[in-house]
């Protein structure tokens, strides 16, 4: 005898739930360029887009937005990453937060993208067709270390998934 059963998923995530979901990277970006001088209004919406045409498709690993100083991420930097919530719950939290005062002398502003399991599964077909929509086109590069740890401070959610986001901390 075999048994089977499934899990009713009552939401369906969709490019409004991804939209809401960018629009807070952007907010947290935006803060960031008050405080510190980058990135661009340019950058952000470019940033926006490719976060929501990610999220959209299921594509999105981990994001990282920051400072980095000799190969390595510096405050502040923050670092989100894609979850499915499959049923549970999450918080939804306001943008914000971004560390005021950190030292970036010498430091440059960069992102870096890394992709889901989902990515690695897709097709050339399907993801060349995927790069096209994308604002930019992102070359391969190693990941850089982090100077200090990654401390989880916000979740935005929505539609069944969620963004968690990471602040890197000095120790």
């Amino acid at each position: 005898m075999s048994y089977s059963y499934t899990i009713p998923e009552s939401e369906s995530f969709t490019v409004t739930n991804a939209r809401h979901m960018a629009a807070k990277v952007a907010t947290d970006l935006k803060r960031m360029q008050r405080l510190y001088g980058s990135p661009t209004d340019a950058s952000i919406v470019a940033y926006e887009a490719e976060v929501i045409e990610c999220l959209k498709a299921g594509y999105l690993a981990t994001v990282t937005y920051g400072y980095r100083r000799d190969g390595n991420w510096i405050e502040p930097t923050l670092r989100y990453a894609a979850r499915d919530l499959a049923g549970a719950a999450a918080n939804d939290d306001d943008p914000g937060r971004i560390t005021r005062g950190a030292d970036i002398l010498g430091a440059k502003f960069y992102s870096y993208l890394t992709y889901s399991v989902w990515w690695d599964r897709a097709t050339a077909a399907e993801r060349e067709a995927f790069a096209r929509r994308l604002p930019f086109q992102r070359g391969g590069a190693p990941e850089p270390g982090i100077s200090g740890y990654l401390s989880e401070d916000l979740v935005y959610s929505s539609g069944g998934r969620a963004l968690c986001r990471a602040s890197v901390r000095s120790y």
